[in-house]
């Protein structure tokens, strides 16, 4: 048997760099507990930076009577936005109403109003789309966003690009966020507070080691192993969350995962206002049609099956047809491939709760300890964006029930770097920072806080004017801001930066993206190479 010296062990292992795996790791390391995180690629990039980017309570989840989820949910969404006003914010939702609106037939809402009231034949009336909205307002005890209201689309911003034939609407609140930032400011704090951070970096396996783990990761850039040892493993690698448990750690264990993809289409702005749409379709579902970072519409999304984890998630023409048919049932526009500017697509790894449909799987989540082989595994099957924090909270209670932590939940309110000023405070903290740095223009300043929020200072220093943050790689990308990315946000690629840490991959040519690419290479080799020397 290995005899780990004491500073390789740690509390906890965590396998996997997205929402739930960075959320764990800074709940965690804030109580105290040591803790070491380990992520294949860059943080984020998988399921957590592939979302429709909402805080939401889940509207639709009330017709499966998923209460408890929404409530949880509801009452996060102005927890969240206390803690990262920079990269959250409210929204209000239009849902126009038509006659035509349908259930899905297998929700558990359809089949009472079936039996009840058959003459109903599956529609959605009205009546009962309020009373889902009353709900929605007052489950979760709203403190910050206002309440529902009723809306004339005729004659208004709100209808001006939906077809005539939708003339009232109602109007709700939820909550928009960035979510791959929301991940690396958790991994950031996390580390702050002591936790170790590891991307690329691949867990080989996990075996037991007398009262440990034992795990051996390999860098995927280097080649390198390493062997860590912890009393605790947490399995929270999303849509590898079933490959982890039979391959890595090769337990027997009964508890699935349904992979089902989640697809969005990206087109140029389609309408003029800041408010969002929510769509309802003859065949029950939804979709959302969203403004998206200044002059796109975001559109999505789809469920579908996913075979497996190493297919890569993409939208297929058939799910590009399916949402822009979907969303020309509204908008007045005709819309075809030619108006799609970029698409992406997301695994959502939920429990397998044996559902009749990909729609219909529970998007709760389950926490699941596994003491089968001796020391404590902790799989975390599902979960939403909105609940990450929660999620967070009930797994630090599993764990502590193994390592015996008495470290009371903290995360409530604590701002995530970047997010300690007031929810309504962003425009004056855009409006300081033009004023400080003349050089910035609108759109600028706004990125800049929107993405960093009081370190967009940080990010600025002493510069007075453009040239002094180096080179500009376009679109207001700078070599001063790249190499913050680099030294604070675990950023190694161009894609890290262009998708993940911003979205200005929608605006930069793919000549300019493959320089940023060359120059962040050459300087990681050099930095390599002088700690080296060192």
């Amino acid at each position: 048997m290995t005899q780990p010296t004491e500073d390789q062990t740690t509390d906890l292992f965590i396998i996997g760099g997205g929402i739930n795996g960075c959320g764990i790791a800074r709940d965690a390391a804030g109580r105290g507990l040591t803790v070491a995180l380990a992520e294949m690629n860059d943080l984020a990039s998988a399921t957590s930076s592939a979302s429709t980017k909402l805080f939401h309570g889940g509207l639709r989840y009330l017709e499966y009577f998923e209460f408890r989820l929404v409530r949880e949910a509801l009452i996060e969404r102005e927890v969240l936005l206390r803690a990262m006003p920079h990269i959250s914010w409210p929204m209000r939702f239009v849902l126009p109403y038509h006659e035509d609106m349908r259930f899905e037939s297998d929700t558990p809402t359809s089949k009472l109003l079936g039996i009840f009231m058959p003459w109903m034949k599956g529609r959605r009336p009205a009546w009962l789309i309020r009373l889902g909205l009353f709900m929605y307002d007052n489950l979760g005890g709203r403190k910050i966003l206002p309440g529902t209201s009723t809306v004339a689309l005729t004659g208004t911003p709100e209808g001006a690009p939906l077809q005539d034939r939708f003339t009232t609407a109602y109007e709700y609140s939820d909550c928009w966020v960035e979510d791959s930032r929301l991940v690396v400011l958790n991994a950031r704090d996390a580390e702050a507070r002591g936790a170790r951070i590891m991307t690329r970096t691949q867990v080989v396996s996990a075996e037991k080691d007398g009262t440990l783990w034992r795990i051996k990761t390999r860098n995927s850039e280097t080649g390198a192993d390493h062997t860590h040892f912890a009393r605790m493993l947490v399995n929270a690698g999303g849509p590898w969350v079933g490959d982890i448990i039979q391959t890595k750690v090769r337990l027997n264990s009964r508890e699935g995962v349904r992979l089902v993809r989640g697809s969005h289409i990206v087109t140029r702005k389609l309408f003029d206002h800041g408010k969002c749409y929510f769509f309802q379709g003859t065949d029950g579902r939804i979709i959302f049609a969203i403004p998206y970072e200044t002059d796109f519409t975001l559109i999505g999304t789809t469920d579908a099956e996913h075979p497996t984890p190493s297919a890569k998630p993409e939208c297929t023409p058939e799910e590009q047809r399916y949402l822009l048919k979907f969303a020309n049932q509204y908008f007045k526009q005709d819309l075809d491939d030619t108006d799609v500017v970029w698409t992406y697509s997301g695994v959502r790894p939920l429990y397998d709760d044996g559902a009749s449909s990909a729609t219909a799987a529970t998007r709760d989540y389950t926490l699941k300890v596994d003491t089968s082989s001796g020391v404590p595994m902790l799989n975390i099957f599902g979960g939403k964006i909105t609940t990450y924090r929660r999620l967070a909270e009930g797994a630090l209670e599993k764990i502590a029930q193994h390592l015996g932590s008495d470290a009371k939940p903290w995360t409530a309110g604590v701002p995530l770097p970047g997010g300690d000023f007031p929810v309504d405070g962003f425009d004056a903290l855009v409006a300081g920072l033009r004023r400080d740095f003349a050089f910035l223009d609108g759109f600028w300043a706004r990125r800049l806080v929107r993405a960093y929020g009081t370190q967009a200072r940080d990010i600025l220093g002493n510069a007075a004017q453009a040239d002094d943050l180096g080179r500009d790689f376009g679109a207001t990308l700078t070599e001063t801001e790249v190499s913050w990315l680099m030294a604070h946000e675990f950023a190694c690629t161009a894609e890290d930066v262009v998708w993940r840490r911003n979205k200005l991959g929608l605006r930069l040519t793919r000549d300019e993206i493959t320089a940023l690419n060359t120059w962040m290479a050459e300087r990681r080799h050099a930095t390599a190479d002088t700690t080296a020397a060192g």
